[in-house]
């Protein structure tokens, strides 16, 4: 039977808060080293996030704007950028001609890799990780990301 009053949710334990705020602080040197890289290439973190995304597949630019959770006009005008200095390209879907795929350059996919190479933050302490490590890592977060 509902109050009628919104329920509260529990206030996290301290070891909840902790991993909240260490998951935080990956997140947020993540971000600082990834501009600076990005910085390194005369790319925007947006533009280089986009590049990163182009580089594994080619892809139609309502789905770019899906996985980076941002408008559909803020993705045209990163790719807009991004091929006028011959990093990306527009191509037609094989599946649909109807359908744009922008996808990266030969140029954009050695961008991609140096700017893969140049993050040294999630690489380093990755490293000192055993493989199953990584492995238990990989899938808590997939678990997490996964969760509504």
């Amino acid at each position: 039977m509902s109050t009628g009053s919104p329920s509260v949710p529990p206030l996290p334990d301290a070891l909840t808060r902790e991993v909240v705020e260490l998951i935080g602080g990956v997140v947020a040197r993540y971000h600082a080293e990834y501009e600076v890289a990005a910085a390194d290439h005369a790319l925007t973190g947006a533009q280089a996030r986009v590049l990163a995304l182009l580089d594994r597949e080619p892809t139609p630019m309502r789905r770019i704007a899906e996985q980076l959770r941002c408008e559909p006009s803020n993705v045209t005008g990163i790719v807009d950028r991004l091929e006028a200095r011959g990093l990306v390209e527009r191509r037609p879907d094989p599946a649909d001609r109807r359908v744009k795929l922008a996808a990266a350059t030969e140029r954009g996919s050695a961008t991609a890799a140096s700017l893969r190479g140049a993050l040294g933050f999630a690489r380093e302490p990755l490293a000192e990780l055993t493989p199953l490590e990584r492995r238990v890592l990989r899938d808590l977060l997939i678990r997490m990301l996964d969760s509504p």
